[in-house]
């Protein structure tokens, strides 16, 4: 069954008028409280998008209540009905009523906290509004039914949801009732109380995972979470941040926090939604506060490799915990070279930030050269994974120049190994994303070389790294030098001079500060800054230097006296 298990409409209030006074204004409105009866019809705003019949308001009825919800059913749909269906809708009613009362409101807000409550009706019941909706829409919630008319003239001015009739006589009815209230919740504990909006993407986290917290995807067959892995499997490749209400959010999004919450507790959707920060940076603080020495980018890579490779064996990282998704894998993007002759093979493709692309390679003769070259503004993450013909399998990094590009050979590739598959994601933005967000390319190129060319690539990297070794050698020899150097200084220095030891003189002034040599130039010669930044440590330090030879002011020349307080300092 198809189901995007739900559209929260997260209109930001325009607020036309001054807050204060709207507060005032509606606070000054005497309040006269009282149930709503059974039978009782009542008009409602709702979300047209979110309506099978494009509506923006219906009629309602009280079709059924208890002590913490009041259920209203669209009266169009509901009159359609006779008897006998009128009495199996009322019975689902009443058994959702009852897992919402006895299961539902205790767990979740035991683990996140209450919603508004009395509200803003004053009224402690939460109101579920049941109405036609498309097949894909599993329900909704309004934040505009939060605020008074004054500042949102279409709100309900209730705690309310929304859902669809065609699953209230479903066992997933109870899912889709959890996941709204969740938002309830996320309201009050978060723009509520710190008056921040959380990110779209993490407020969906959470009422996605809150199925999963009830227990009611443990029969996995006809589970929300099985809806799920059927809508990832189908589009594994969505960003998990950027929110385009679509069905392909819901999957990658729930497959991701499944996993989030398996290594590191479900505290971390609880700390995150109690702090004054949003999205990922509120991930980052709950990870830290409950102990966990990792931040969330490393979290969501080690769960892109986990969507393939999946297998604790591997690393406990690189695998799920739930017992329904032991068996989970996505199925990468497959690539063939011919066995015969020189091949090669271009993949040219973008990734949106915190999305996964996954490419097997098979096939091909003799050595194998992958080449990864991506947008150089961009940063990417990127590993591969090689299982041989005896099924043995290593994980490893694919390291990245600042331009983003890397390059490996994979000698006698077809006899050694049974697959290559590379795995690439990108981590540039973190904050306040929106529902496009854009793309960074990338081209994978695998090609298979003769053996003289595989002797010449190797050659290149051997000269490559004598380069590089060579740079590094000279560096450390440069370092040595200057620590040797500036143990002691044993000979006189003066104008006009330019050497090492200048060098190293004007190195050890300029770590004495601004006040003896507030030039720091380092270039080896005795010049005019450099007498005068000794003529200042001479007078800095006159009455071990100066004094003993009957003077009062520096020479600038660095003579005996002067070399054993610069000695004596380097000393220390």
């Amino acid at each position: 069954m198809d189901i995007a298990n739900h559209t929260k409409i997260n209109k930001r209030i325009k607020r036309g008028i001054n807050f204060f006074l709207a507060l005032v204004i509606f606070l000054s409105i005497p309040f006269f409280v009282s149930a709503d009866s059974l039978g009782e019809k009542t008009n409602f705003f709702i979300a047209s998008p979110y309506d099978a019949q494009s509506r923006d308001n219906i009629g309602a009825t009280l079709q059924a209540k208890n002590s913490k919800l009041y259920f209203y059913i669209d009266d169009n749909w509901w009159d359609k009905f006779g008897t006998a269906q009128e009495q199996e809708i009322k019975a689902a009613l009443s058994s959702l009523s009852s897992a919402f009362e006895e299961e539902i409101y205790p767990v979740l807000t035991s683990t996140f906290g209450s919603e508004w409550n009395p509200g803003i009706d004053k009224d402690s019941r939460i109101t579920v509004l049941i109405h036609p909706m498309p097949e894909e829409v599993g329900g909704y919630v309004r934040t505009e039914d939060e605020y008074p008319e004054i500042q949102a003239p279409c709100s309900n001015t209730r705690e309310m949801l929304y859902l669809n009739v065609d699953y209230i006589t479903e066992s997933l009815a109870k899912s889709l009732l959890a996941h709204e209230f969740m938002h309830l919740i996320t309201f009050n504990q978060k723009e509520r109380r710190y008056e921040i909006e959380e990110e779209i993407w993490l407020n969906e986290a959470r009422s996605e995972y809150a199925p999963t917290l009830m227990g009611y995807d443990n029969v996995f067959q006809e589970s929300n979470l099985e809806n799920r892995v059927q809508i990832f499997l189908a589009n594994p490749n969505d960003s998990i941040t950027e929110w385009k209400n679509k069905k392909a959010d819901y999957g990658a999004l729930n497959l991701f926090i499944q996993y989030l919450v398996d290594h590191y507790g479900k505290e971390i959707l609880s700390d995150s939604l109690h702090c004054p920060e949003t999205g990922i940076k509120s991930i980052n603080y709950a990870l830290e506060k409950n102990g966990h020495n990792i931040e969330f980018s490393q979290v969501f890579w080690d769960w892109v490799l986990t969507a393939f490779i999946n297998d604790c064996a591997l690393g406990e990282n690189y695998c799920y915990l739930n017992e329904n998704l032991k068996d989970f894998h996505i199925v990468p993007s497959l690539n063939f070279l011919p066995f015969t002759g020189k091949s090669s093979l271009t993949i040219e493709d973008s990734v949106k930030d915190w999305s996964g692309r996954w490419y097997k390679i098979m096939g091909g003769k003799g050595d194998l050269k992958l080449e990864f070259d991506g947008a150089d503004e961009s940063e990417f993450k990127t590993s591969y994974f090689v299982c041989d013909l005896f099924g043995n399998c290593f994980l490893k990094s694919l390291i990245l120049d600042q331009n983003q590009d890397a390059s490996i050979i994979f000698s006698d590739f077809n006899n050694k190994y049974a697959f290559l598959t590379i795995v690439i994601s990108s981590q540039n933005k973190i904050a306040k994303f929106s529902e496009s967000e854009p793309a960074h390319s990338f081209i994978l190129k695998a090609t298979t070389i003769q053996e003289d060319e595989t002797i010449k690539n190797l050659l290149l990297q051997i000269a490559a790294l004598k380069q590089e070794i060579a740079r590094l050698q000279a560096q450390i020899q440069i370092i040595l030098e200057k620590k040797v150097s500036c143990k002691k200084f044993e000979n006189n220095l003066y104008y006009g001079l330019n050497n090492d030891e200048v060098r190293n003189l004007q190195e050890f002034f300029k770590k004495q500060g601004s006040d003896i040599y507030p030039e720091a130039i380092v270039s080896g010669w005795f010049g005019p800054l450099t007498q005068s930044a000794v003529i200042r440590f001479q007078e800095k330090y006159s009455n071990e230097i100066l004094e003993p030879l009957g003077m009062s002011r520096g020479t600038g020349f660095v003579g005996s006296s002067t070399r054993a307080k610069i000695n004596q300092l380097l000393a220390k």
